[in-house]
């Protein structure tokens, strides 16, 4: 069966000062993702490329216009939606970015905080972010494109390849 993920951006803001910014989510008692913090993004519009859904994601969430942005990563999420629904995200770096970032949106409190913090796992977030989080935030210049197949809700393996 051909694999049709719904395909998504994922953002991480970063200030140049050891923070980044993170959405905790708050605010809708129907989200999956209550009371979790993750980066900001969402869906990919059918008319346009992952780069604009990241540009477009970050203007609707946060006020910001993305001038500078690297992308880290792919992530491959077989059976995570609530239905069961597999996920595709394009893992992005803004590293540039023009505007004043508002206090948060209609799904949460937009929050900066230290990126060991994130990376270490002592935030809130997804069960499996632990794995692909260091990957965002290393040195390594190269892309790294991982799967991580989901089933009942949690994360039950994760592997990855970089080029």
């Amino acid at each position: 069966m051909p694999y049709s993920p719904i395909t998504a951006t994922l953002g991480y803001v970063i200030d140049g000062q050891g923070n980044v910014l993170l959405i905790h989510r708050n605010k809708r008692t129907d989200d999956q993702a209550l009371g979790k913090m993750n980066g900001l993004g969402g869906k990919v519009d059918a008319s346009e490329d992952i780069a604009a859904c990241m540009v477009r994601e970050l203007y609707e969430e946060a006020g910001i216009t993305v001038t500078g942005m690297t992308l880290r990563g792919t992530v491959s999420w077989p059976g995570f939606g609530k239905n069961g629904e597999d996920w595709l995200g394009f893992i992005f770096i803004i590293n540039a970015y023009a505007g004043t970032v508002s206090d948060g949106n209609a799904e949460g409190d937009l929050l900066w905080k230290p990126i060991d913090e994130l990376v270490s796992g002592t935030l809130p977030l997804w069960p499996g972010d632990k794995y692909f989080l260091p990957l965002v935030f290393d040195d390594d210049p190269r892309p790294f494109h991982g799967v991580m197949p989901y089933e009942n809700g949690s994360a039950i393996s994760w592997s990855y390849s970089r080029f």
